[in-house]
């Protein structure tokens, strides 16, 4: 049987195409009110009667149009064309908004260019009103069938279909709204000539390729094409002469075409007035704090209980199941190793929903869109993104989802210089690390300037992390990811009512993500790590009552396996080997085993140590067993191995590295190569080792202990 025939749902950002797609074939696809919703590819079976059959429709992410500035241009190019293995579409059905029709119709007029097949699907008719364009007036100027829809409720959508329908049987054809001048029929000539032989020789298509090599930072294209383009256009002119002439052919057949009316609905009015303060340089500053604190807020304690919770739940399963199991090495695995591992992926899980929970209410509200022309300013300064500043503020409570936040973002350099500087920010799971050492080490009466040193200490790292991480950026973005700076370009959205369920939906395909990728590989290291810290084992003589079978005081014998000490672990024998390392930085092989166990997450070094010191695996950051363990650990010269300054240089330490392995996990995720996880390990871990050197080093030089 031949595969079915491919029909794309493409339009700009924020047009009801999800809403749409969703609508016509029973699917689940995310829906929101915010650009850059849809960054991947959705594919269902679209049923069209029987004349047609079954087609496949396909969710193209929303694109201004076809010249590659981001992610979603440059899947929405790879499928709209048939480029990078990908089939070409024998339809598209481009969602037009009706309250924006000469913004929307650009894009459309660039399909035509290609020859793509297409058909108009006129949403948002019932917002416009009266306005609205006439489908067939609309019709007659472009050539092909414009259907008038509302998504939201199904209406129109019968009417679409049999028009997909009717459309897959006509043949596409090439349109050139405007007449290319002698100069740009040359080099529409001289591109041509270098196209593959499965492209279509087409003067759309040269065009096409001329103006996105130029602005396309992350578009592919053919080396010869590229090389076509480099010798028909001047870098000095790419972007310039050149654009301007199709831009301006491209809008004078719109503006002569097409008449905007002038809205003055109460809705536009109440948009306006109220982003009058929502984006006013003072208000709009101090508003969007107070939501800031409510996400903080949330992230940091509300979902405590329900980490809490997790943590116990797995702590009376793990119990359960190794008192079914008894000891060896088979219980210590699963019970320790395996729902140990499972437990720390599904820790995550509240922060995740919550995060999502509330970006999702954002971006669905049009809020998020003002947030990021806001923070746009600041941003970049240092070589970030507007729509950076949420993603690090994220950063607060977890690494994890705030990386995954980066989505939203653009340009696939912008969200990886924001996955690069996002780590730095002082995680919740920084905060038992930094508890312990300050606790222990520096005294509750020591007070600087008046302020106490204790929680001076805390609020430091908390102002230094966000200094360290801006700096960080603006370093990256001048070096290894310089590129073009790119003006925010964003549509703000009209302000509407979040829908729930689909802000639900988004949290259930986020979460299902993180466990079923990212998850998998911090299971994996987790059950290292156990491993790390439970071999080799050594023989013991065990004596236990018997059975009672047996009589009562009949005694059995034998010899069982348990780990050996510690320090003679896989593990201790790794933090011997890299006590070399970190002997400059004030640290001993003690607090190399911490350094490693830290790897599984932050706050396993406390846990660590418990088990090092001998103190217990449940120790925590508040048990004082531990904290008198630290104080009391001597030097060889009987001095105190743990002086403040030593602690100093452990809290920047663990400020900077980048001890989380679920970290690593999703940014390989999320930029699908072990390059830029393996970048990020390196300069964190560099970064670290080099201040906390300095520290030490300078604080001796000038007499601290």
């Amino acid at each position: 049987m031949s595969a079915p025939l491919l029909v794309a749902l493409a339009g700009n950002p924020n047009t009801g195409k999800t809403t749409l797609f969703n609508r016509l074939t029973g699917s689940q696809g995310r829906v929101g009110n915010y650009p850059g919703v849809t960054v991947e590819l959705s594919q269902a079976p679209l049923e069209l009667g029987a004349d047609v059959g079954t087609v496949e429709l396909l969710d193209v992410p929303g694109s201004y149009s076809l010249v590659a500035r981001s992610r979603e241009e440059q899947v929405a190019i790879d499928a709209l064309l048939g480029l990078e293995g990908a089939a070409r579409p024998a339809l598209v059905v481009f969602c037009v908004d009706a309250t924006n029709l000469s913004r929307n119709l650009y894009l459309v007029l660039q399909a035509q260019e290609l020859g793509l097949n297409l058909l108009v699907a006129l949403t948002m008719v019932d917002e416009a009103g009266d306005d609205a364009p006439r489908p067939e007036t609309l019709s007659a100027l472009l050539g092909c069938p414009v259907v008038p829809v509302i998504a939201r409720t199904g209406s129109g959508v019968p009417e679409l279909k049999g028009a997909i329908a009717a459309q897959l049987r006509q043949s596409a054809r090439e349109h050139m709204r405007f007449a290319p001048s002698p100069e740009l029929q040359a080099r529409i000539a001289r591109v041509r000539a270098s196209f593959p032989a499965s492209w279509p020789s087409s003067d759309g298509l040269a065009i096409w390729a001329l103006m996105s090599a130029g602005d396309g930072d992350e578009l592919s294209l053919p080396a010869a094409v590229r090389e076509a383009v480099r010798e028909a256009v001047p870098d000095s002119e790419t972007g310039n002469a050149l654009d301007d002439e199709c831009v301006r052919g491209r809008y004078a057949f719109i503006d002569a075409h097409v008449t905007v009316p002038v809205q003055h609905t109460r809705a536009r009015v109440l948009t306006s007035k109220v982003d009058a303060v929502l984006i006013h340089p003072v208000w709009g500053f101090a508003l969007f704090l107070l939501v800031n604190l409510l996400l903080f807020q949330a992230l940091f304690s509300w979902s405590a209980p329900a980490i809490e919770g997790i943590e116990a739940a797995f702590a009376w399963t793990g119990r359960q199941l190794g008192d079914v199991l008894g000891s060896g090495i088979v219980s210590e695995l699963l019970v320790e190793g395996v729902l140990g591992g499972v437990g720390s992926v599904l820790v995550f899980l509240p922060q995740i929903l919550l995060l999502f929970f509330f970006v999702g209410l954002m971006e669905d509200s049009g809020y998020m869109a003002r947030v990021a022309y806001l923070m746009d300013r600041i941003m970049k300064a240092m070589g970030l993104h507007g729509r950076a500043f949420v993603p690090m503020l994220s950063g607060f409570a977890c690494a994890v989802p705030a990386i995954m936040a980066t989505r939203t973002m653009e340009r696939q350099r912008d969200r990886l210089l924001t996955m690069l500087v996002v780590p730095l920010m002082t995680c919740s799971a920084r905060l038992p690390v930094y508890t312990l050492i300050i606790g222990a080490l520096f005294s509750p009466e020591e007070s600087w300037l008046g302020i106490p040193v204790q929680s001076g200490l805390m609020v430091a790292l908390y102002v230094f992390s966000v200094v360290v991480s801006l700096i960080a950026a603006w370093v990256l973005s001048r070096t290894m990811l310089r590129a073009r700076s790119s003006a925010l370009i964003l549509e703000l959205p009209p302000y509407r009512l979040p829908r729930l369920l689909d802000v639900l939906r988004m949290m259930w395909q986020r979460a299902r993500a993180f466990l079923t990728e990212a998850g998998s590989v911090i299971l994996a290291c987790s059950v290292v790590l156990w491993f790390l810290l439970n071999f080799p084992r050594e023989d013991h003589t065990l004596t236990a009552r018997a059975s009672a079978q047996s009589t009562p005081a009949a005694q059995q014998t034998a010899a069982v396996s348990a780990p050996a000490p510690i320090q003679d672990s896989y593990g201790g024998r790794l933090g011997r080997a890299i006590e070399p390392l970190i002997a400059p930085l004030g640290f001993d092989w003690k607090i190399g085993v911490g350094i490693i166990g830290a790897f599984a997450a932050r706050e396993v070094f406390v846990a660590t140590l418990g088990i090092v010191y001998a103190v217990g695996e449940d120790a925590d950051e508040q048990s004082e067993g531990l904290r008198d363990k630290l104080r009391q650990e001597k030097r060889a010269d009987g001095g105190p191995r743990y002086t403040p300054l030593v602690g100093l240089s452990l809290l920047l330490f663990f400020a900077l590295a980048c001890q989380c392995i679920s970290t690593l996990a999703v940014v390989k995720r999320e930029t699908h190569s072990y390059r830029w996880p393996l970048f990020l390990f390196a300069y964190m871990t560099v970064l670290a080792w080099l201040t906390s050197f300095g520290v030490y080093q300078v604080g001796r030089a000038l007499g601290f202990s």
